[in-house]
């Protein structure tokens, strides 16, 4: 099995669309290059198409969902079931990265997991703390915090210009779903 030399720590965060998707593009990349990749994603209960095509994949990528968002929108606390689940799953994920057997781990929306309270910033550090030196490890969402993007090595701000949201164009399924 094929593995990195050296992974560094890669943030993909700020208001505009593409978070999701280069960090998917970098699991797509590493399965190019024979790389195993494993993706855990946070708060994404909506049926997302990534999903599906990374089926194709499946030899190089694992993709696993945790956790519904439907109390973001009634504007409530997350549920203790919830912040249970994300923990698990979160430590589930550190144990993935120290398996040996992936060389891209991505924490796909836990800078909003962290923003809408089912993690701390102090327990999100650990993962970064144990990260092996041949694995690479991206973090991806809006309102990544500032210890964070200075842990990292890489860190991109997707900054929205203009969006068709804007014009009352709904998510797009393949394009934005």
């Amino acid at each position: 099995m094929k593995k990195l030399e050296r992974g560094f720590i890669q943030i993909y965060t700020g208001n505009g669309k593409g978070k999701t998707t280069a960090a998917i593009g970098q699991a797509v990349r590493a399965a190019g290059a024979g790389l195993k990749s494993y993706i855990i994603q946070f708060m994404k209960d909506f049926p997302y198409n990534e999903s599906n095509s990374l089926k194709i994949l499946s030899e190089w990528i694992t993709i696993e969902k945790v956790g519904k968002d439907d109390y973001v929108f009634r504007k409530e606390s997350p549920p203790q079931e919830e912040i249970d689940k994300a923990k698990l799953a979160l430590e589930i994920a550190k144990q993935k990265m120290l398996s040996g057997y992936y060389s891209l781990i991505i924490l796909d929306e836990i800078c909003v997991a962290i923003y809408f309270g089912l993690f701390t910033v102090k327990d999100v550090l650990p993962m970064l703390d144990a990260k092996p030196e041949n694995v690479e490890l991206i973090l991806t969402g809006r309102y990544c915090p500032q210890v964070l993007i200075d842990r990292a090595d890489l860190v991109t701000e997707m900054h929205e210009i203009k969006h068709y949201y804007q014009k009352g164009i709904i998510s797009r399924k393949g394009i934005d779903s």
